[in-house]
């Protein structure tokens, strides 16, 4: 708007001045009737030529202001003819430049001719004329000496400061426009070139202000062109402001060609013309960067905002295309303020974090509609073995979508935005798992294919956040502190989820384990193979899941089972003698080796466990039990954390009726214990288990 006003009163400026000088020669004409006194001829004119019409006169020889009452009936057209063909310069050559003093008229046109001059863009005549004019007061002054002014130099003094003033309008307008049509009328601005450099050779500090004119007219036009840039359609993905700034871009690029090729020339060298246009573009782009900045609120934005200001604009593409060399490397200033750049990475990374949590909110919100709500089979990848989900891949196009759009820009920025990925995925675990388990938690209440459902769920999230978690390493390097926390809080939920199977495993095969170690039990297989099936079950889980996870969750479930299978026999809950301990230490034996073989089948690392199994049916089978202690040696030294109610225990299974005061075995045992306790030599037996049964 404030460029609008100013254009339409530039625009104006002539027509103003016409007007303001016609009331005020009005009032002049009273005054001067009242206090004007016969001083002899005294006209300012210009002498005509013969074929023009001579200027009147008065009794008191004041043809100069008749001369400007006169303007008053006259039209502008009838004004124009008036003036001599002499003085249209870019029609005729009979005037020349006003360089030296003898180009200037012996005497001024009157003020509204010199104003004609002006308006009509007879640039150098009008000025010749002022210069006259302004010698004519000079001349007044001198002859009034010390004894002060007359009314009509008052008048004179105004009115040349009045010229001065519109010509530098003109002159300003000229320049102005001179950057956006450098072909309109080309030689008007030779014309304000001369007349610059001969205000330049006469001096003085008002040569000052005419240099500030000049310069100002040029940053006018500089931001009239930039900033006149339409605005362009762009695609939903792509940022207006990216769009805007190539442009912006370009049309720096065509501006300062211009100026190399056709304005600097003009010029002399010690004007540094094309200087003072790439500063005035330098200083555009400065403020419009900051009012762009006062305007946008996507990311998208703020992107492209860094991207101009740190990448393109120093680049090629702008300050250092070719096509403005040498004359720009020789500049070596053009540089965009920290505090600017500062400001526009703050609203950058503002903008950010604002975005993160809404998008990390959107990956659950997906999930839970597409998947939870239609109860939609977890997909497998592309080897057809691992659940996997879509929230590893979405995540991951989070994080990479931030650094790569940042690193095109700046190392640092990226690993700025790493770290604000980072610090906003810290609590995405703990998120999903609340929405997660709230809403499978249905599935286990129903059919048994919700129930396997429910299951491969937690597979397909351990597989994912397992995955998640290797990519999130690959950016350790650019925030080491984030990443680790990041990877404790998805290594913590991951915890959660195989604890969550290993719970729903437990409770499912505890009715089996309950119903072991009984009578019916020696007798039928039913109970065991329940329990089988049950493993069998959740290895294929664990077939789906990735190697790593699959091998923790496979030991997991090793342990488990030979906790319970073993705990059971430690119950008391029955006794057997005579051939039934073989029998029972034969089918111990045979199960455990059953298992043993499921376990490794899994993937289970836990083969210390495999020949539990086999020390405890050793003993069980023994007929008598002084022959106990010849084989109790191997379970004491593999299982040191066995104690003593629990040694007595299995004793009690081969046959309730020992007297455990007073039992060879125990005996035995006690003895064991203590001279691994005094050794405490490292041995197999470091692993804890029994210690870990009630």
């Amino acid at each position: 708007m404030a460029e609008n006003k100013d254009n339409a009163e530039n625009s104006s400026s002539g027509s103003v001045t016409l007007k303001t000088m016609m009331r005020k020669l009005s009032l002049r004409k009273k005054k001067e009737k009242e206090v004007a006194t016969p001083d002899g001829p005294n006209s300012n004119t210009k002498p005509r030529s013969p074929d023009t019409q001579k200027s009147p006169t008065t009794e008191d020889g004041s043809s100069w202001i008749s001369r400007k009452i006169s303007f008053n009936r006259k039209s502008v057209s009838e004004i124009f003819k008036s003036i001599p063909e002499s003085s249209t310069i870019m029609e005729k050559e009979t005037i020349t430049k006003c360089n030296d003093t003898h180009n200037i008229p012996p005497s001024p046109l009157s003020v509204m001719e010199i104003n004609k001059l002006i308006e009509t863009e007879a640039l150098e005549t009008a000025y010749c004329n002022i210069l006259s004019l302004e010698k004519e007061v000079e001349c007044e002054k001198e002859a009034l000496g010390k004894e002060g002014s007359s009314v009509k130099l008052a008048h004179k003094e105004k009115d040349l400061n009045l010229l001065y003033n519109y010509l530098k309008d003109k002159l300003s307008k000229i320049v102005h426009q001179s950057c956006d049509q450098p072909s309109y009328k080309k030689e008007l601005l030779v014309q304000v070139v001369h007349i610059f450099q001969n205000k330049e050779k006469r001096g003085g500090d008002e040569w000052k202000e005419w240099r500030d004119v000049w310069r100002i007219a040029v940053k006018q036009g500089v931001k009239e062109t930039l900033g006149n840039i339409p605005p362009k359609s762009c695609e939903q993905n792509d940022s207006c402001i990216g769009v805007h700034l190539e442009l912006l871009g370009k049309k720096i690029v065509e501006l300062l060609e211009m100026v190399k090729a056709e304005i600097q020339n003009l010029y002399p060298p010690k004007f540094q013309v094309f200087e003072t246009y790439a500063i005035s573009c330098h200083e555009f782009v400065s403020d419009h960067l900051k009012v762009l900045l006062g305007q946008v609120t996507e990311l998208k934005d703020y992107n492209a905002l860094l991207d101009f200001a740190i990448n393109q604009y120093h680049s090629g593409m702008i300050l250092s295309s070719p096509s403005l060399q040498p004359e720009m490397k020789e500049l070596k200033f053009f540089t965009l303020s920290d505090d600017l750049l500062g400001q526009i990475k703050k609203s950058y990374f503002d903008c950010l974090q604002e975005n993160l949590p809404a998008s990390i909110g959107n990956i659950i919100n997906t999930e839970k509609e597409n998947i939870w709500k239609k109860k939609v089979t977890p997909k497998r990848e592309k080897d057809e073995i691992f659940l996997t989900s879509e929230v590893y891949t979405d995540i991951c196009d989070l994080i990479r979508k931030y650094s790569d759009s940042s690193a095109k820009i700046d190392g640092n920025l990226e690993k700025m935005a790493v770290c604000k990925c980072m610090e906003a995925l810290k609590h995405f675990p703990k998120r999903f798992e609340v929405e997660f388990s709230e809403h499978s938690r249905t599935l286990l209440e129903s059919d048994l294919l919700d129930s396997c459902l429910w299951a491969e769920y937690h597979v397909a999230y351990i597989n994912s956040f397992s995955s998640l978690k290797e990519h999130i390493e690959g950016y350790r390097e650019k925030c080491s502190k984030q990443v680790q926390e990041l990877i404790t809080e998805v290594d913590g939920f991951i915890g959660h989820l195989r604890q969550a199977l290993l719970k729903q495993f437990r409770a499912e095969i505890e009715l089996y384990l309950g119903r072991l170690m009984t009578k019916d039990w020696l007798n039928t297989d039913t109970d065991f193979n329940e329990l089988v099936n049950r493993i069998e079950t959740y290895s294929g889980y664990s077939t789906s899941m990735r190697q790593l996870p699959a091998q923790t969750f496979a030991n997991d479930v090793h342990y488990l089972v030979m906790k319970g299978y073993i705990s059971e026999l430690l119950r008391n809950k029955y006794s057997c003698k005579g051939k039934k301990n073989e029998d029972a230490a034969a089918k111990i034996n045979e199960q455990c080796n059953v298992l043993n073989k499921l376990f490794c089948e899994m993937g289970s690392t836990l083969d210390w466990l495999h020949s539990l199994g086999f020390y405890i049916s050793e003993i069980i089978k023994q007929e008598h039990e002084k022959d106990i202690k010849n084989v109790l040696n191997p379970l004491v030294e593999n299982y040191p954390d066995i104690s003593k109610k629990q040694f007595s225990a299995i004793l009690s299974f081969r046959d309730n009726g020992l007297r455990f005061e007073r039992s060879p075995a125990i005996q035995c045992f006690i003895e064991l214990k203590r001279k691994l306790e005094n050794n405490k030599t490292e041995n197999l037996g470091n692993h804890v288990f029994f210690s870990d049964i009630q």
